[in-house]
């Protein structure tokens, strides 16, 4: 009996995947809905009943598996290149960079997706995709944290990688190399906020701390990008 099940549970993956990749090319023109959803089950020869099987859901389940399945591909991108021989910023940068290339052809998707996710009953569900793409991406790059770091690490990178998506999203130059640049920025000053923390510190040094500021700073590790 567990053998049927693993077998079931792996041809409806293989499934979901044949649907995702077939359903990205009627979002341009239908959006992520039911009729989008309807008409790949058809052009993929699928039953008229699997998108509710595999997507109960619907179209907010298929922005998450297209979330998903897009992370996995930039974490096995990033495995496949020499990322051991690159400092964390560049592996974070290169990341990112991965995560909108390998997209860019559904570039109509995503902006589709960020519209559908930002409707409120939503918003849980953007916040998860958005949580485990800058996780993966943390991940990826060999961090190990597990203390206050942890938190900060990914909500700094939450915000990096969140405006550059947006600003790839509009970006008309060749090869998207605004986009490459305005990253590189980003997470330049993403590299600042270490030195502005050191400097509060200083100045704290020498003034009374009833309210205890000092032991929060203390608390703070490295600079997220360094090493």
């Amino acid at each position: 009996m567990p053998i049927l099940f693993h077998m079931a549970e792996s041809n409806i993956e293989t499934d979901r995947r044949a649907f995702l990749d077939v359903l990205l090319d009627h979002v341009p023109f239908d959006g992520w809905t039911g009729k989008a959803m309807a008409a790949a089950a058809a052009d993929a020869a699928l039953d008229p009943s699997f998108s509710q099987r595999a997507f109960p859901r619907g179209p907010i389940d298929a922005i998450d598996f297209f979330n998903e399945v897009a992370d996995e591909a930039m974490v096995d991108a990033l495995q496949a290149s020499d990322i051991e021989t690159m400092r964390v910023r560049d592996r974070i940068g290169n990341a990112i960079r991965l995560r909108l290339e390998q997209n860019t052809q559904h570039r109509d998707a995503v902006r589709r997706a960020l519209t559908t996710l930002s409707f409120p009953p939503n918003a849980p569900v953007g916040a998860r995709c958005l949580y485990r793409t800058v996780d993966a991406i943390w991940r990826a790059a060999g961090d190990t944290a597990t203390d206050f770091n942890f938190y900060t690490k990914r909500a700094l990178l939450a915000g990096v990688y969140s405006s550059t998506l947006l600003y790839w999203l509009n970006d008309s130059s060749d090869g998207f190399e605004r986009t490459w640049a305005f990253l590189d920025r980003r997470i330049e000053d993403v590299m600042r906020v270490p030195k502005i923390t050191q400097r509060v510190k200083d100045g704290l040094a020498g003034i009374p701390d009833p309210m205890g500021f000092r032991h929060f700073f203390k608390r703070r590790g490295p600079g997220p990008f360094k090493r």
